[in-house]
């Protein structure tokens, strides 16, 4: 059975999910509104193992995200790429 997710999302808030390979195990993964300065606060949420029967998946949720974009971060601090969230709704990226 796969690992089980609370997501707290609604109007005005969605979820994003990361889909990443198995060397980011553990890492930290960071975002931050498009709008805010690259040097700002970051929120970060950790790639886990999740597994189900069948395989396993690693991903960093981040379960509850003001709807907006948001720049996906590299580990070296560069950027990845944009996400954009909506209300109600998982996003999903794949790095």
């Amino acid at each position: 059975m796969m690992d089980s997710l609370v997501l707290d999302i609604g109007e005005g808030t969605g979820a994003l999910v990361i889909h990443a390979g198995p060397e980011l195990a553990e890492q930290e993964i960071e975002i931050s509104p498009t709008t805010a300065d690259p040097d700002a606060h970051r929120e970060h949420n950790v790639v886990h193992a999740r597994r189900d029967r069948d395989r396993t998946a690693y991903m960093a949720v981040f379960p509850s995200v003001a709807a907006g974009d948001y720049t996906v971060w590299h580990r070296d601090g560069s950027p990845h790429a944009v996400v954009t969230i909506r209300g109600g709704e998982v996003t999903e990226h794949r790095l």
